[in-house]
């Protein structure tokens, strides 16, 4: 293979993207490791079981088998419409209402009449795969339960033609309720052209752990457990092992140089992340995932958000002045907040 990137067919923006396993219970960082989206480009309709930290996710896959990576698109799509609502302070709603068409050209995909089929199949699977959860908090055992979409509706201009025109996608509340938690990632453009479904695991995984920083390892074990592969210890090696080639020669893994090295793999930051221009910083901070969770340790028993809107006001009340490093600024708020106040 020449490329290992599919074409670039169509010019879009980036997204702010809520990873979906954030929707499991947000006191567990980890849960936006948990591999809840199938590898296999064929119909997957084994029940995957994850336990980590003591944690365990089941999904349970519908007769049409569990949903893909590239089903996800769908809520990527989804929740960078929600999130451009909220910058905008416009009200939102789990109810998301969108034309086909702008869901196929920003997620890089075809328009063909197969490529409108393909999307009602996804639509079925996100519908048909079911998580379950089972976790301990503050001393009980919490289960849940939920899809990864509540309802999907299609209509079609018919009878000028089969394609459908709009679509009302429900997400879950679990789903909904990360995206009004702030708790989002950036990703970048060429996300949607990398070919293979194991590639876009790896780099969500990288995205999360690595972010900014300089570098992260994990074990090639644990990444195989944390991407949901069902291939051997020897065919991940190899797959892996694949992977890091191919981006070592054409760089199409955004934003990291990957190497397998014994039993770990190694990210390295390529310094290639985007970063909000001048007025983007002056108008909205975004905070990082990881950040909520920091100003959670160090002011516990607080409304972390409630917090948040406290900085801001403070932010603006102070003449907005620019913020080099925003996500340290909000920590040290959360700080002097719970030296100066330890019980809320």
């Amino acid at each position: 293979m020449s490329n290992p990137q599919l074409p670039d067919r169509h010019r879009q923006t980036d997204f702010f993207v809520c990873d979906v396993l954030d929707a499991v219970p947000k006191d567990d960082m980890a849960s936006m490791e948990h591999p809840i989206y199938s590898l296999s480009t064929k119909p997957d309709t084994r029940i995957m079981r994850y336990e980590h930290n003591g944690n365990t996710i089941e999904i349970t896959p519908s007769v049409k088998g569990l949903a893909t990576i590239h089903d996800k698109d769908i809520l990527i799509y989804c929740v960078s419409q929600l999130v451009a609502k909220m910058n905008r302070g416009e009200p939102t709603s789990r109810t998301i209402r969108l034309k086909a068409y702008d869901l196929l050209v920003s997620t890089n995909r075809e328009t063909s009449g197969d490529a409108y089929m393909r999307l009602r199949e996804s639509f079925e699977r996100l519908k048909g795969t079911q998580i379950t959860t089972d976790i301990i908090t503050n001393g009980q055992r919490v289960q849940s339960g939920f899809g990864l979409i509540d309802n999907w509706e299609i209509k079609d201009n018919m009878p000028v033609s089969k394609r459908m025109t709009e679509v009302e996608i429900v997400l879950s509340k679990w789903a909904y309720n990360a995206v009004l938690g702030k708790e989002v990632l950036t990703l970048p453009r060429d996300y949607f052209r990398l070919r293979k479904l194991l590639e876009r695991r790896i780099y969500e995984l990288a995205r999360k752990h690595c972010g900014q920083q300089d570098e992260w390892t994990i074990s090639l074990e644990l990444l195989r457990k944390k991407c949901g592969s069902s291939s051997s210890e020897r065919e991940f090696r190899r797959m892996v092992s694949k992977i890091c080639e191919e981006n070592n020669k054409h760089n199409h893994i955004p934003d990291y140089v990957i190497t397998l090295e014994g039993d770990n793999v190694r990210f390295q930051n390529r310094n290639t992340m985007k970063s909000p221009s001048p007025s983007e910083q002056h108008s909205f901070y975004l905070l990082d995932a990881e950040t909520y969770n920091e100003a959670r340790i160090v002011a516990p028993g607080y409304d972390i958000h409630f917090l948040e809107q406290e900085w801001r006001n403070f932010w603006v009340e102070s003449g907005k002045p620019e913020l080099k490093f925003p996500d340290k600024a909000f920590i040290a708020f959360c700080a002097n907040r719970y030296k100066r106040k330890p019980n809320p």
